[in-house]
């Protein structure tokens, strides 16, 4: 097919103008632990650029505000956080370096995961001999699929919120979502049924709506204190609690000190674990599904043994 002159100035200039036109802008999204940018991943889809402020062998309490990260924040459209103070020691000095008034408050363009579910382990009363306590509660929400579910809800909506013209896709990625979760935790629940009224000791409360969903019983801690490091009296406290709970697991993540766990295991006959706590913490954990695949399994490899 022939084109004239006439027609290819047409053509010329039909190219030119879309050239100019800015591209259609994505959303850049912060997430400040690598289980919220899963999640985000499954509601956008490729129609996000998705950041992770942390990884799965990063303890999500201390994290250094370093030049990179604010200048993640300052193009952010949205921040996603566990919340419950859970970012306190290291997320307000983002925010205030990064000058994003988008991201400064949770009716723009801030997440709080813990905002929109039930949080387990809110203190009545809160001092500091107690420690680092959350006092808005547990902020670990991320390891019950049930919670999940209705956090997929909710980010949903704040992504409408945020970007109207990608609502269609954005609601037909959580429907796919929620059926697929919703599936897999119907199957995850059956699979853990043996470990349920299983004992343990933990390091930290990293894995508590774990422990609940999976009808688990944490009887103690090898910190002596939310945030204090394992003393050797605290442990051989521990040992006779191992005894008379017959505890049968020693709990820890990739992040935490494993000195303390190794050595009550050794004492105490049982098995010490490093399980992952978030998507990344091993290689068969690369995204929220696989993420619960893989801890149930370990935990009923280690109910066998």
């Amino acid at each position: 097919m022939r084109i004239n002159f006439k027609q290819a100035l047409l053509l010329a200039g039909s190219l030119l103008a879309g050239a100019l036109l800015p591209a259609k802008a994505e959303l850049n999204i912060f997430a400040c632990e690598p289980e919220y940018a899963a999640l985000a991943a499954e509601i956008t889809g490729e129609s996000a650029n998705i950041f992770s402020a942390t990884t799965a062998q990063q303890d999500p309490h201390f994290i250094q505000a370093r030049p990179s990260l604010i200048a993640k924040m300052r193009r952010a459209d949205l921040v996603i956080c566990a919340g419950a103070d859970l970012e306190i020691g290291w997320l307000p000095m983002l925010q205030m370096k990064s000058n994003n008034r988008q991201v400064q408050t949770t009716d723009k363009g801030l997440f709080y995961a813990a905002d929109h579910v039930e949080n387990l382990d809110i203190p009545v009363t809160v001092d500091r001999s107690m420690g680092d306590v959350h006092t808005l509660g547990n902020p670990h929400v991320h390891l019950d699929p049930v919670r999940v579910g209705k956090l997929a809800t909710a980010l949903t909506a704040k992504l409408i919120d945020l970007d109207a013209a990608n609502r269609e896709l954005y609601q037909q990625n959580l429907a796919s979502f929620s059926q697929r979760w919703q599936q897999a935790t119907v199957k995850w629940q059956q699979q853990a049924k043996p470990l349920a009224g299983m004992k343990v000791i933990t390091y930290h409360a990293s894995f508590r709506y774990l422990l609940d969903f999976l009808a688990m019983e944490k009887v103690a801690d090898l910190e002596p204190k939310p945030g204090m490091p394992p003393s050797s009296s605290h442990l051989r406290q521990l040992l006779d609690i191992v005894d008379e709970q017959q505890v049968q697991l020693v709990l820890y993540t990739a992040y935490q000190d494993a000195k303390a766990a190794k050595w009550l295991a050794e004492k105490a006959g049982v098995v010490r674990m490093q399980l992952p706590y978030t998507v990344g913490g091993d290689q068969h954990a690369q995204d929220l599904f696989s993420l619960m695949d893989r801890q149930i399994a370990m935990l009923l490899s280690a109910k066998r043994n």
